[in-house]
Parts: C-alpha cells; sequence; structure tokens
C-alpha cells in the first residue's frame, strides 16, 4: 500500500522540500552570483551559505546597485525567514503568501541548511493530497462492484504500456498540463494494473503532453489486481479501437468543457 505523508495525513515540510539547494559563498562576487541567475532558468537568488550554515540570502533585486567586485556578504540579506524540516507545510504556505517570498530555506536545529521549500512545492502537496482520495474512492468501487479486495501502490509507470480509456484530449488543455510537468507540478496519474494490462483511469492530459515532452515514465498511484477482471473501462477502450496513446485524438478545434462552462458564466 501506499504511505501517506509523515504524522497521519498532515504533509511537513520535509517531505516536500528540495534537499538538494544549490547555494553561493559569502565571498562570492556580485559579478559571479549575478553571472549563474542569467545562466539559470530556475534560480533568482540563492542561498549564502558558509559550509552548510546559512548565513543570508542573495536575490537578484539586491544585486541591483551594488558593484560588480562587492562581496555577497556586504549585500546579501541577513534578515531571513527559514523554515523548520518538521513544520507543517501549510504553515509554510503561510509564511510564503504573507512574506512574498518564493522560496523559504530549510533549517535543522543547528542552523544548518537541509533543504528548501517554494510555493510551488506547497502546491504539489495539495495536489498530491487530493489524488489518494480519488484514487480510494474507485479502489472501493472495483471492490464493491466485484466483490475481491485490492491491494493499491506507487510507482513509477512506462508510458509506452499504458491502454488509454478516453478517446479524445484536448489541444488547450494539453498546454497547461505541459506547463505543470515541466515545473513539477504535475499529480500523478491513476492507473489499474488489471493482471499486467495497464489501464489509464485518470491522467491523458498528462500522459499526452508527457509524450510531447519526450518522457517515457510518470508517477502513479496503481491500483493492483492479480486475477484480471472484466472491466467496463477495458471494455470501452476496445470499442474505440484505443491500444495506445497513439490512437487517442487531439482536439485542437474545441476547447476543453470545463473552458467552454467557464466562458458562458462569464
Amino acid at each position: 500500500m501506499d504511505e501517506e505523508p509523515s504524522d497521519h495525513g498532515k504533509p511537513r515540510v520535509r517531505d516536500y522540500m528540495t534537499q538538494d539547494v544549490v547555494t553561493v559563498s559569502p565571498d562570492a562576487t556580485v559579478r559571479e552570483v549575478a553571472e549563474r541567475i542569467d545562466e539559470s532558468d530556475e534560480h533568482s537568488g540563492f542561498p549564502v551559505c558558509d559550509r552548510r550554515r546559512v548565513e543570508g540570502f542573495v536575490s537578484a533585486r539586491d544585486l541591483l546597485l551594488a558593484d560588480d567586485d562587492e562581496p555577497i556578504f556586504k549585500v546579501m540579506t541577513t534578515d531571513l525567514i527559514v523554515a523548520h524540516p518538521e513544520m507543517k507545510v501549510t504553515d509554510a504556505a503561510r509564511v510564503i503568501l504573507r512574506s512574498g517570498i518564493q522560496k523559504l530555506p530549510v533549517v535543522d536545529d543547528a542552523g544548518n541548511l537541509v533543504g528548501i521549500i517554494s510555493n510551488a512545492d506547497v502546491i504539489r502537496s495539495q495536489i498530491e493530497r487530493a489524488t489518494p482520495e480519488k484514487v480510494g474512492k474507485l479502489r472501493r468501487t472495483l471492490e464493491n462492484i466485484h466483490g475481491v479486495t485490492l491491494d493499491q501502490e506507487r510507482r513509477r509507470v512506462e508510458l509506452g504500456r499504458l491502454i488509454p480509456t478516453q478517446k479524445k484530449v484536448y489541444a488547450d488543455e494539453l498546454e497547461g498540463r505541459r506547463y505543470e510537468l515541466e515545473r513539477g507540478l504535475a499529480e500523478p496519474l491513476v492507473v489499474i494494473d488489471n493482471g499486467g494490462t495497464l489501464l489509464l483511469a485518470d491522467g491523458h492530459h498528462r500522459v499526452m503532453a508527457a509524450d510531447r515532452l519526450d518522457m517515457t515514465e510518470m508517477d502513479a498511484y496503481v491500483i493492483v489486481v492479480d486475477e484480471p477482471l472484466e472491466l467496463g473501462m477495458a471494455e470501452t477502450a476496445r470499442k474505440e479501437g484505443l491500444e495506445s496513446l497513439e490512437d487517442v485524438q487531439v482536439v485542437d478545434y474545441a476547447r476543453h468543457p470545463l473552458v467552454e462552462t467557464t466562458k458562458r458564466l462569464q
């Protein structure tokens, strides 16, 4: 069975922080750090560390009026807001929202840097909390219909092995899903392993967007059926002639139904 986040479903910062943190030295120059920011697609600032101890934080804004040869310790922000690994993600979210800071350094009791948590990590934590509820509901439905007991696990699945159960996806929705994937925000897929046949139950737009990004695997919640069952979605896939992702039609002449509904409400 898949493990829930720590402490009975209350995710902690340690569950979602990035542990491999890029830092700069207090003795680095403004020019050096500015070049690193300019060359990066992800970083607009860095924690400033002496070994692993956090001394400050430097952002692109801190560098604007500084001389190129100025050492970072003279321009960095030392009045730091930090998070602790045991802090609840919801509390970290409040700090991020109220402070306007996009990333919080995470320090242990000794003041050593152990990670960093961003607003994107907070969003991901909320997405991943919603998905297990969806999976649990589907698993219980299958158990009630077929009179069986099923297992549930989380694992990587090969996109090339997935059997789609939805004939169409929408081009405008694919763009949104691509944006999420590129930033690590996409929720896991929901897959039924029906005796070795992998049926995609939820996540068709995510999978198609991932395929366009040349991804070969994705994270998934998998409902495991040891003895194959006659499933309605498998019958639907057969009737629609769906054998692989290549059989899914990308509709670019119509908007996703949710977008159409939103437009009507305006």
